[in-house]
């Protein structure tokens, strides 16, 4: 990304984020801040794109010159189709969240899982190697989480879901000849649970306005582990409130959702991330939703 960076002196970037709805997307707050911090002329911008037009806008950023833009949902699987090249990340978790466009090409990563890793190394000041992790869920957060995961050589990860089926699939295709991805369900889960160093909820339960919903019964939650959430909103989950009563360390999703965009931004402008600003821009931004 070298040239990338010789680049930025001599036009403006135009970057921005995909999405159907995108008003609520803290995105923009984030990252126009990092450019400014950065020194960068650009700016990052909401693109409302409904399904039926999604090829469209994609061909559009290449006309407009755009440097890149960022997918939410419900575009991520789609977006597969419409890219020149996809990067191991993308592929492997089945979904493109970050789009490089350069020499007219794009290509696609997927940030979502390396961004929680990075974010949940930090907030631990720890390795992950060696560490039994069990995952709650088996959709896409899960995948780009195993996917990330796997590369930390932990001892074991162990996925569970309500649909057993689903868990399972993702466990077979994430394994290979060094480590074996468990599957399982709710039923087994305190088993697993006896052997467990950190456990990970990957699925939506507990998110906003749903904020007290917990997607595991607090007596299950084993004591003085480590506890994280991928929600961001609340900042605290009621999972997570419950974990920390139970003598437990706990990580909310806030880390994963900077670190996501502070990947994306390394790749589109080949310049480190200004992750402490762009962390307090996100912060304020959702207490000025609160307003």
């Amino acid at each position: 990304m070298t040239d990338r960076k010789n680049d930025l002196s001599h036009h403006t970037l135009l970057l921005g984020v995909m999405g159907d709805p995108i008003g609520h997307s803290k995105s923009p707050a984030m990252h126009n801040i990092a450019l400014e911090a950065s020194g960068i002329p650009g700016m990052y911008v909401p693109l409302h794109v409904k399904p039926e037009q999604l090829a469209e806008a994609v061909a559009g950023t290449k006309a407009l010159g755009f440097s890149g833009f960022n997918v939410t949902i419900p575009h991520k699987v789609e977006m597969l189709k419409l890219m020149d090249e996809l990067d191991e990340s993308a592929v492997c978790c089945g979904a493109v969240n970050t789009v490089v466009i350069q020499d007219g090409k794009l290509k696609g990563y997927n940030t979502d899982g390396i961004g929680y890793v990075r974010s949940l190394k930090e907030e631990l000041n720890s390795e992950l190697s060696g560490k039994h992790i069990t995952i709650l869920g088996a959709g896409g957060a899960a995948r780009g989480v195993v996917y990330a995961l796997l590369r930390e050589q932990p001892a074991s990860v162990t996925v569970i879901n309500r649909t057993v089926d689903k868990a399972e699939q993702l466990a077979t295709e994430f394994s290979h000849d060094t480590l074996q991805v468990q599957s399982g369900s709710y039923d087994t889960l305190d088993k697993v649970l006896a052997q467990t160093d950190i456990l990970i909820n990957t699925t939506s339960i507990g998110m906003s306005p749903n904020s007290d919903e917990t997607p595991l019964e607090q007596s299950r939650i084993p004591e003085g582990i480590i506890v994280s959430d991928l929600i961001y909103n609340p900042l605290e989950t009621r999972f997570l409130r419950e974990a920390k009563s139970r003598g437990c360390t706990v990580v909310g999703g806030l880390g994963m959702f900077v670190y996501q965009g502070a990947y994306a931004y390394e790749y589109w402008t080949g310049q480190p991330a200004p992750v402490s600003v762009m962390r307090s821009a996100l912060l304020e931004a959702m207490n000025h939703q609160k307003e």
